[in-house]
């Protein structure tokens, strides 16, 4: 008979690799990954992102997924199976649910800067930043952030597109959303990299991305590539356990995680070419995170020839790059309750949904002036969860991940899941998530403390 309790599967090992590949292209691929290579040595930046990647992060995400093909679709629940399996303490049950603890808190923050997204795309549509001096538009955003109404209006409306493609379901909702994202995407980036290539500066774009500057690479620099590397492959929020259960049968896991770190890294770059020949164009300083994308872009394109279109463009590209994040963060937290509280789908995304949009509340009323936290430094919760999830949750459930899998279960579960895999990928394989990855990301959590931050 068949198990009431098996996850739904998809019907291609395609489909999941541009599901992990959809969760993967978040916010930060659109802007993090070509300013810190800029800023961290350009080349030399490049080839340690990709050992981290390879090296550290694809084998922890394999460890996830081999998780979620043994024991269900929960990050709890298939921890607990594993565990039983090797006859371990449940006690690593923890592990789940500071995975889901961490996309909580980070897709609280996807919603507030994807609501910008929205917001910002309508703006370029409309022309309000056409012709527009870089004050007039950095104090549009001031203005913009001081509206809460309107951020938390944009929010909801994205975190009910969200939440809505969620209770559709394994197939019907997170299986047709990436055969549509993806290209979509890819489609998108294709038409700025062209605009870029047409109005923007490609030399010195092509100075900044991909020379090699020895003096700015250090072993910061490599740290820092570490953290990158972790955090755009989705390690440690539990996707990786979620999707490998809804994985066909027999999939090789090995070389389909890493054609999802392969497409990770491709797509980086080419949103490199897409964003920084705009910013160059206008004689602007590259900078990251919101200041890129909401102060230095909006002046760029509202001072190019149909650049109303290209930032409308770029700001429906950013908002769906959230929209592959956003559900592969909810997946297992919605998961989770579906097995734990035996809920309903729909139930166990509403739930979700709520403690989600009043964190993401939270944090836009943090944003007001006067607002910052003391105790952080005067940071807005924006700041606080960024820093909690990027430099404390995710290592730390990345690194509890690799102890359980590469130390604590019995070989044979592993060599079982990763069977269409040789016995050398294999042996590779737990090697360096039993000896590399934990020192890795171990000094990647004790950079801070030497240096005196959190």
């Amino acid at each position: 008979m068949a198990d009431p309790n098996a996850p739904v599967r998809w019907g291609s090992r395609t489909t999941f690799v541009l599901a992990l590949s959809a969760s993967a292209v978040g916010l930060g691929n659109l802007w993090r990954f070509s300013y810190l290579s800029g800023e961290y040595g350009g080349g030399a930046f490049v080839i340690s992102y990709v050992l981290c990647l390879f090296l550290i992060a694809a084998p922890v995400m394999v460890a996830e997924v081999v998780l979620g093909r043994y024991g269900g679709s929960s990050p709890v629940a298939a921890i607990r199976r594993a565990c039983d399996g090797s006859l371990r303490s449940r006690g690593w049950t923890l592990v789940g649910a500071l995975a889901c603890l961490t996309s909580v808190l980070m897709l609280s923050l996807y919603i507030v800067v994807a609501g910008w997204g929205m917001a910002y795309a309508g703006f370029m549509q409309a022309g309000v930043f056409s012709a527009a001096r870089a004050a007039e538009v950095g104090e549009h955003f001031a203005q913009f952030l001081a509206e809460p109404m309107q951020q938390v209006y944009w929010q909801s409306l994205f975190l009910l597109v969200a939440s809505g493609i969620i209770v559709l379901g394994v197939r019907r909702g997170l299986g047709v959303l990436v055969w549509l994202a993806v290209p979509a995407l890819l489609a998108m980036l294709a038409f700025l990299i062209k605009y870029g290539f047409d109005y923007g500066d490609i030399a010195a774009t092509r100075n900044f991305l991909f020379s090699t500057r020895l003096v700015d690479f250090s072993g910061e620099s490599v740290l820092v590539a570490l953290g990158h590397a972790l955090f755009t492959l989705g390690v440690g929020v539990g996707t990786g356990i979620s999707y490998g259960a809804y994985a066909p049968q027999r999939i090789p896991i090995g070389r389909s995680i890493f054609a999802v770190a392969v497409f990770d890294s491709v797509l980086a770059l080419l949103a490199g070419l897409a964003i920084f020949p705009i910013v160059f164009a206008n004689n602007m300083e590259p900078n990251a995170g919101p200041g890129l994308l909401f102060i230095s872009l909006p002046y760029a394109f509202g001072n190019l020839m149909q650049g109303e279109l290209a930032g409308a463009v770029f700001f429906l590209l950013v908002v769906l790059a959230a929209l592959g994040s956003a559900v592969a963060l909810m997946e297992p937290v919605v998961a989770m309750l579906m097995q734990l509280a035996r809920l309903e789908r729909f139930t166990a995304a509403l739930i979700v949904g709520a403690v989600v949009w009043l964190l993401g509340l939270a944090v836009v009323m943090s944003l007001q002036p006067g607002q910052g936290w003391a105790g952080f430094g005067e940071r807005n919760l924006l700041g606080v969860f960024d820093m909690l999830t990027a430099r404390i949750l995710l290592p730390l459930v990345a690194l509890l991940v690799t102890l359980l899998v590469g130390w604590r279960l019995r070989p044979e579960i592993l060599r079982l899941e990763l069977a269409r895999e040789s016995a050398l990928f294999f042996s590779l394989w737990r090697f360096l998530l039993r000896y590399i990855a934990p020192l890795a990301i171990a000094l990647l959590m004790l950079a801070p403390l030497r240096a005196g931050g959190v």
